[in-house]
């Protein structure tokens, strides 16, 4: 049996009611008041779709063995790099180990379930045991365009295998086909679309059905066989049409959060088959299609494993956990769409010394730590000589990971003259449960939420950009845990 063993999601913390964006941008664009009911997900300023990868993943991987992962495929329309892997990037900060394969999927929203289909395939192959497919998109819109309504962004994982397999893989269809309903060249900042109608009837409302009659047609199942039918289309009443063509009972149409989240890119499938995954009984039969070039469609079954994964935060722990983005300017600055004066404090940094973080890059992409043998304290940064005064042991470590470890706030402050895009820049001591103290920024919270004493958890973030030289850099960041 070979299927999905776990899964993980990640909403970003803002959501910004499309309302905001009518009221700012309406007199420009009066249609979009058409599409601006609900809210949509907004990474932060130092999220990208890499970040909400690693976030996901790490939903995905808990409880499991991560040196158990073989392959790592990430998928995604907005990777920040085109000539460095960028699922490299993803599984050094998942501490995984070094001879694990990886690829980009990219370049068409049907990424994450090719990326889906292909590690099935190869875990059906025996080619490997475990394989990790990760999604996330951060996509832009024109300042007052109908796109920038519909786009949200958001991340997702699965932990695809052959052992404790939760939902059973059934089967697959996939159809390619130059469609061009919208396109971004490779030195484009936003997406040109056609015509909606062109979108809507010759697109979504005739490439879905295709697909998903080919898989029914290949696995000698009715949709009346599904507890839950799943695909993406950010236009509702499409979405709505697509089920009625099927045949599909309108409470067994898996609903395509819209409202809550926006569209996700090559990620959104994967989203709502976690959502529908968390509602899912033993028996289920799931069937979940894509959009984009075509269309893939797969089909799986629960099994009584899907009972010990109740624990992940997945799509709803997520979206439990909002605050409102409320002003549109700080979005914009956030997406780099509108300039701003950074002032000397927030001109380009320093060159990144590549050399040293290919050296150092189990500390900085995983951060990973130093552990004293000889007396059990850990350290980060890693040191040779052992920062127990009582001890001094030199050379007696071992690696010790402290991106999973709980810890707690010992001091903070707030500096309104560091630069930040979202001033003040918050940073602080944190002390790791186990032992290890180090200083760190804090990100997804306001001062006033602070606390000594208040838990905390990790969270891998965009340290910086370099825009000058092309260099993203990543480190951790603390997010603080409300308590009660």
């Amino acid at each position: 049996m070979i299927g999905i063993t776990s899964y993980g999601a990640y909403v970003p913390r803002y959501r910004m009611p499309r309302m905001n964006v009518f009221m700012t941008m309406g007199w420009f664009n009066p249609v979009i008041m058409s599409v601006a009911q609900g809210e949509k997900a907004v990474a932060n300023y130092d999220e990208d779709s890499i970040t909400m990868a690693v976030s996901a993943s790490l939903d995905c991987i808990k409880g499991f063995e991560r040196n158990g992962v073989d392959a790592l495929y990430l998928a995604s329309t907005t990777l920040p790099y085109r000539e460095r892997e960028n699922a490299s990037i993803v599984a050094a900060a998942l501490d995984m180990r070094s001879d694990i394969r990886s690829a980009d999927f990219s370049d068409s929203l049907k990424a994450g379930t090719s990326a889906m289909i292909a590690g099935l395939d190869t875990v059906k192959s025996g080619g490997v045991k475990n394989v990790m497919v990760a999604g996330a998109d951060s996509r832009l819109g024109k300042i007052g365009s109908l796109q920038e309504m519909f786009f949200g962004d958001g991340g997702a994982a699965l932990l695809l295998g052959s052992e404790d397999v939760i939902a059973e893989y059934k089967g697959a269809y996939s159809f390619s086909r130059d469609f061009v309903d919208h396109y971004r060249s490779s030195d484009a900042k936003f997406d040109r679309t056609w015509e909606e109608r062109w979108i809507r009837d010759e697109g979504y409302s005739k490439f879905i059905p295709e697909s998903i009659n080919g898989v029914l047609k290949g696995t000698g199942l009715e949709i009346k066989d599904f507890a839950k039918v799943i695909y993406p289309c950010h236009f509702n009443r499409v979405h709505a049409g697509i089920g009625k063509k099927l045949g599909a009972a309108p409470e067994k149409v898996q609903d395509n959060l819209y409202a809550v989240v926006g569209d996700a890119g090559t990620a959104h499938p994967l989203l709502m088959l976690i959502a529908a995954l968390e509602e899912a009984k033993p028996g289920d039969k799931l069937l979940v299609a894509s959009y984009g070039s075509g269309s893939d469609a797969l089909v799986f079954e629960v099994t009584d494993a899907i009972e010990k994964l109740r624990d992940r935060k997945g799509v709803k722990g997520h979206l439990a956990k909002k605050a409102e983005l409320a002003s549109y300017e700080k979005y914009c600055v956030f997406r780099d769409m509108i300039p701003v004066e950074v002032g000397i404090r927030g001109e380009s940094p320093a060159p990144t010394a590549l050399t040293t973080l290919y050296r150092n890059r189990r500390a900085v992409l995983g951060f990973i730590g130093s552990k004293c043998k000889h007396c059990g304290t850990p350290a980060f940064p890693p040191q040779r000589i052992c920062p127990n005064p009582d001890c001094g042991a030199v050379d007696q470590y071992e690696d010790y990971r402290f991106s999973d470890k709980p810890g707690k706030i010992f001091t903070y402050t707030g500096d309104m003259l560091a630069f930040s895009f979202d001033p003040p820049a918050i940073y602080g001591i944190v002390d790791f449960e186990g032992g290890g103290r180090t200083w760190l920024d804090f990100t997804d919270c306001t001062l006033e939420e602070l606390k000594v004493g208040q838990p905390i958890e990790m969270t891998f973030r965009r340290k910086y950009l370099d825009q000058g030289r092309g260099v993203h850099g990543y480190f951790w960041k603390v997010v603080p845990v409300k308590e009660g």
